[in-house]
């Protein structure tokens, strides 16, 4: 891994349905994409945010960040990052995508999802979760917290909607202490070579079925590879995830100044 070279792109749209400008929200006096930037940074010499918004781009470089305008036409995150990786000079091995509403990203995520790199026959990484058996069932049975069924040597087998494995004779309530359940946590990273294949494949029947893009990506025999993380992040998708952000943020400050 230490011979590879590493770029973090943060793909920063403006125009999000469920929250417009959500980028330039402001979260404990700075705003949601300059926090991610930060923590990126903590791990990371090259970073770049790919937007396709000037206002966004303008933010970034007042905080003394770097920035990359992209098309406003990508159909995900990661024909974005392709884009701007390959706006940025396009030198570097691997392309860590991060998302741009995850202000409590943590270094050890980023790191784990590297260290996948170690094995050569990595074409993709990214990271699962352990479902708690503590949880209650019907947050494992949540359809927009996609579940992660892997192999033994952590690679993944499939990606989906729905509860995976489904327990035969078991009830559904005791799911969650009877097996090892993963949900996926949405941060990917790609080879140079593997990205630029990816983004001119046609989207997949399982990619369509389930609305998950990656998907497409095992159903043309990409490997990808799996670490797992205990973090519990915090997305920003709504106003309301915004104030929760906020809270926890508070929080933290309090247990730190104790």
């Amino acid at each position: 891994m230490n011979e590879l070279k590493f770029i973090g792109i943060i793909p920063a749209r403006y125009a999000s349905t469920r929250f417009p400008g959500k980028p330039l929200a402001m979260l404990g006096g700075i705003t949601v994409i300059e926090r991610v930037y930060r923590q990126v940074s903590l791990v990371l010499d090259n970073v770049v945010v790919a937007t396709d918004d000037e206002r966004i781009a303008q933010a970034v470089a007042a905080f003394g960040g770097k920035a990359v305008m992209t098309s406003t036409e990508h159909r995900s995150g990661t024909d974005r990052c392709r884009e701007a990786y390959l706006s940025n000079g396009g030198e570097e091995d691997v392309i860590i995508n991060i998302q741009g509403d995850e202000p409590f990203i943590q270094p050890g995520q980023i790191k784990a999802i590297m260290s996948c790199f170690d094995d050569a026959a990595t074409d993709i990484a990214t990271l699962i979760r352990p479902f708690a058996p503590t949880r209650p069932v019907t947050e494992l049975l949540n359809p927009n917290s996609p579940k992660v069924v892997v192999d033994s040597k952590m690679n993944a087998v499939y990606f989906s909607r729905s509860v995976i494995p489904y327990l035969r004779n078991i009830e559904e309530n005791k799911w969650p202490e009877s097996h090892r359940f993963y949900t996926h946590i949405g941060m990917y990273a790609y080879r140079a070579d593997v990205l630029d294949r990816i983004t001119r494949l046609p989207q997949s029947p399982l990619e369509v079925a389930e609305s998950l893009e990656q998907l497409r990506w095992l159903e043309n025999g990409f490997i990808i590879k799996t670490a797992e993380s205990d973090i519990e992040t915090v997305g920003i998708d709504t106003p309301e995830d915004l104030e929760r952000a906020a809270k926890i943020l508070e929080t933290k400050k309090n247990v730190n100044n104790d």
